[in-house]
């Protein structure tokens, strides 16, 4: 964006999410000052930057959000619309090089670029830029890519950066046999932290649903909503553990582990793993 009046002496601008200013006039006249003045700090443009700033930083989460979701449920995307939210450079940036599969499921490609009359361009794994013009795309789990180490080396040579962590996702595959009746994973469980807030903190910085006594995650899958659910224990614990993983349905039901689908499995565990690895470690002769 340009720059705008601030007074008689700077203008203002925002510069990579902050707000920047560089003098009008002496010396300095034209240069990008490192701090902002104390002259400008309540100043009304300022300050109207820096509301602008934060619905940015804010949309720009809520566009990852958004495809993870896509991502996570395995729902189909409807390339028109796809093509209308390129322009917004938020959306462009979270979909950018998402591996994305159209009406062959075998035919994956790293999203690149989607025009106004719905077409996309992908990148695939001949190194080469087709285009491709399906009603609707999906953005896959990774449980579910074929080739998925050969994707992982294709991305590394093209130096791909998602900002939705996809073919480099932490991710587990449910185990060939399990008992019939069991209900819960206690991999782990045990993970103890210094209180119950602490926790609490930690799955809500990670981007999961803290609900009651309870970590959550939902995946849509098969036309089935399930929720992961960890227990991190009830509010104002002095110290607190993580409990065991359960899957329920949409009644609440817990699911036995072997209905699950892979990505409910994978969602769930990652979940779990990514709660336990904050845990507080002891030091010292005991530890």
């Amino acid at each position: 964006m340009g720059w705008l009046a601030a007074g008689d002496r700077y203008e203002v601008t925002l510069v990579e999410g902050r707000v920047a200013a560089r003098a009008t006039s002496g010396s300095a006249a034209g240069r990008q000052l490192k701090s902002l003045p104390k002259a400008l700090k309540g100043h009304p443009e300022v300050d109207r930057l820096g509301r602008l700033a934060e619905w940015l930083d804010r949309h720009a989460a809520a566009c990852v959000a958004q495809v993870d979701s896509w991502m996570v449920s395995s729902l189909p995307v409807p390339t028109g619309l796809l093509a209308r939210v390129w322009p917004d450079e938020a959306w462009r940036s979270a979909l950018h090089d998402m591996a994305v599969v159209g009406d062959d499921p075998d035919e994956v490609g790293f999203l690149r670029d989607a025009t106004d009359s719905g077409e996309l361009q992908v990148v695939n794994l001949d190194g080469e830029t087709v285009r491709l013009s399906p009603r609707t795309v999906t953005v896959p789990h990774p449980v579910l890519l074929p080739d998925l180490e050969d994707l992982r080396e294709f991305a590394a040579e093209l130096g791909i950066v998602q900002r939705v962590e996809q073919i480099h996702r932490a991710m587990w595959r449910r185990p060939e046999t399990l008992d019939a009746k069991a209900t819960e994973v206690r991999d782990f469980a045990g993970g103890a932290f210094r209180s119950r807030f602490a926790l609490a903190a930690r799955a809500d910085s990670l981007g999961f649903r803290v609900s009651g006594a309870y970590a959550t995650v939902r995946v849509r899958e098969g036309g089935q909503t399930v929720e992961a659910a960890v227990w991190i224990g009830v509010p104002y614990d002095d110290g607190t553990e993580t409990g065991s993983l359960t899957w329920h349905d949409q009644e609440g039901r817990a699911l036995p582990l072997h209905t699950l689908g892979p990505v409910a499995w994978s969602e769930g565990m990652r979940m779990a793993a990514a709660l336990y690895a904050g845990r507080a470690i002891e030091k010292g002769g005991n530890a």
